[in-house]
């Protein structure tokens, strides 16, 4: 039986992949904060089935501990401070965790379990405002906001790692990635969650935004720019793919994406039109919520992952959008047992 170590297993891709790794027959270990694990969270339903190890990936010798008792096969370094937007008021934060947290992990690696492969959670978010219609594993790296940053620093430690001591680092270049498990201060979940309180008659949503507003205030939900276009795909089938890279001959980078642009804008349609709405009733812009400087058009080519790994995206934009809109309806729901 393989062995497998996950470092943010409470999150929506930990979760998922947990899911898919033990139905495939392996021991599951996740690397996770103790206050993490005991509120609710994404892999609470997963306790009992996984082996639990607590620890902080800011402390080296927490990252050193957790590979000695696990001893794993494959490693999955899925955990960060995975808000982009955040980052701008969290900056050395993220840098500890995103940046320094990555080469904890690498060192403890090399001197406990040399031998283990290791995925690496990269983001198309270092592309920043790319030149090219499409990314691909060469397009040069421009990042916009300190997340970017953090993430372009780890991913050439990834390469120097491999190249230095021969380890199996592969670096998963993963374009925005969404569920019904997403958090709701991230922007597709908020589109959800607001075509949800539209059907549901809600004005002013429980849930506040990074403003300290509601989500949906007096019945309209305040995003910033939509004009903004992203390649969106759904996060059970990108957790596959980091498994397929782990299964490959040798260690590498992959963008991995859907390769269709969506704007904010149709994805605010899509949702809306999920629960018979109109969005232009319902959705305004607001220049607070627009970050300092944009990422650009961000569209992936995966052309290297289909042809090396034989991945390809098996659900589509709206039914990931119908989901996410559906699992915001039943908690509203559930909050509010009297809505219709």
């Amino acid at each position: 039986m393989k062995k497998a170590l996950i470092t943010g297993i409470t999150g929506q891709d930990g979760s998922f992949l947990a899911e898919f790794l033990l139905a495939r027959g392996y021991e599951v270990f996740g690397l996770v904060r103790r206050e993490s694990w005991y509120r609710a969270n994404n892999a609470s339903h997963l306790a009992g089935r996984v082996h639990v190890l607590f620890g902080d990936m800011a402390e080296g010798i927490d990252i050193s501990a957790a590979l000695q008792d696990a001893m794993p096969d494959e490693i999955y370094s899925l955990a960060s401070q995975s808000r982009p937007g955040e980052s701008w008021a969290r900056a050395p934060e993220t840098l500890l965790i995103n940046g320094m947290g990555a080469i904890r992990l690498f060192e403890a690696v090399r001197h406990v379990c040399p031998r283990a492969r290791v995925y690496h959670a990269a983001s198309s978010e270092m592309f920043g405002p790319a030149q090219g219609l499409a990314q691909n594993e060469d397009t040069p790296f421009k990042p916009a906001n300190p997340y970017a940053a953090a993430k372009v620093y780890a991913h050439h430690m990834v390469r120097i790692y491999r190249e230095s001591y021969g380890l199996f680092l592969a670096s998963g270049i993963l374009f925005n990635h969404e569920s019904e498990r997403r958090p709701l201060h991230f922007l597709t979940q908020k589109v959800a969650h607001g075509a949800a309180c539209a059907a549901l008659g809600i004005d002013d949503s429980p849930d506040l935004n990074e403003m300290g507003r509601p989500v949906v205030r007096q019945g309209r939900l305040a995003l910033g720019n939509l004009e903004i276009a992203r390649d969106w795909g759904y996060a059970g089938d990108f957790v596959r793919a980091m498994w397929m890279m782990l299964q490959h001959d040798v260690p590498d980078d992959f963008v991995i994406g859907t390769g269709r642009l969506h704007t904010l804008r149709e994805l605010c349609e899509t949702a809306y039109r999920c629960v018979d709405r109109d969005w232009r009733r319902h959705v305004v812009s607001d220049p607070e919520l627009m970050r300092p400087l944009e990422s650009g058009q961000t569209l992936a080519d995966p052309a290297k992952a289909r042809r090396l790994l034989g991945w390809e995206p098996t659900v589509g934009f709206e039914e990931m959008v119908k989901r996410m809109v559906d699992a915001q309806v039943a908690r509203l729901r559930n909050l509010s047992p009297g809505s219709p």
